[in-house]
């Protein structure tokens, strides 16, 4: 079809068409006289396009996810997204403290926390990519919009930062590539934050959850043993990870950069200790599968 039909079957104007194939998102056939020819999957193409920049993609950014086969930059994209309206909300709140007048020289350290924020999160996301990177992402994102006040906070920040730029590509076989893509594929920003708050809730009310979990508990820890799961992909995957985790630094250097850095983070590590412990004394087993 020639670009009048492909422009009224995609509510695109010809010139926004004559853009996209300038910019090397849509490949329509040249025919001898000149005209473009606009096959089925060109039109479904600009479909997708239209669809991407009414939600605000640049071009560079539709150009990647058309390229991606395995959806985790449209995934990657989204999670940046979210962070950037958490972002907004924090300046919106700021706008709102200097109205009532609060003084100006604290709201510099809370946008200085914003941009820090900003900075670590993005790169967490660049450091470990696919639904590992999104969701370490979003667990951090909520320990890091504490103003750095002290120079060990601005020490533990810089080693966080020297940490994420140069931390090693973490390696899965294809095999496990596809496992991973295709299990997590559909599990969505809302379902990350779901397990996070359920993690919050643990370990803001141990007893409280081990008592009301008892009977998942014990089927978690029978499958976390058998030969199934120990034969599974998922197994696999959390080997290689705790294998990366240790290597790259990971516990070494991010971990207490992080505690230093956060407050909150570090008061979050020593509920977590206390949950681990109390998980230990009910189940002993569980500190067999943790070695």
């Amino acid at each position: 079809m020639l670009i009048n039909e492909a422009s009224r079957l995609t509510n695109l104007t010809k010139k926004a068409i004559e853009y996209y194939i300038e910019q090397k998102l849509v490949f329509p056939n040249i025919l001898d006289n000149g005209y473009r020819d606009f096959r089925e999957n060109d039109v479904e193409c600009l479909k997708k396009i239209y669809v991407f920049r009414k939600l605000g993609l640049s071009t560079e950014e539709i150009k990647a996810v058309l390229a991606d086969k395995t959806n985790n930059i449209l995934q990657k994209i989204s999670v940046q997204r979210e962070l950037i309206m958490q972002r907004e909300q924090e300046k919106k709140s700021i706008l709102y403290q200097l109205i009532f007048g609060k003084n100006y020289s604290e709201l510099i350290k809370d946008l200085r926390a914003i941009e820090q924020s900003s900075t670590v999160t993005e790169k967490l996301l660049e450091a470990f990519p696919g639904y590992y990177g999104r969701f370490i992402c979003l667990h951090f994102a909520r320990f890091l919009n504490e103003p750095i006040t002290s120079s060990d906070q601005q020490s533990a920040y810089e080693e966080i930062i020297a940490f994420l730029d140069n931390a090693p590509s973490l390696q899965l076989t294809e095999d496990l590539q596809l496992f991973l893509m295709e299990s997590t594929n559909y599990i969505n920003i809302q379902n990350i934050r779901d397990v996070i708050e359920n993690t919050k809730y643990s370990i803001e009310n141990p007893d409280k959850f081990l008592s009301e979990n008892k009977e998942f508990i014990e089927r978690y820890l029978a499958h976390k043993q058998s030969e199934e799961y120990k034969n599974s992909p998922i197994y696999k995957i959390q080997t290689i990870l705790k294998e990366f985790n240790h290597t790259s630094g990971y516990y070494d250097i991010f971990i207490p950069a992080m505690k230093k850095l956060s407050v909150s983070y570090s008061e979050y590590c020593k509920q977590m200790e206390v949950v681990n412990e109390k998980l230990s004394l009910q189940y002993p087993e569980i500190n067999k599968l943790n070695n």
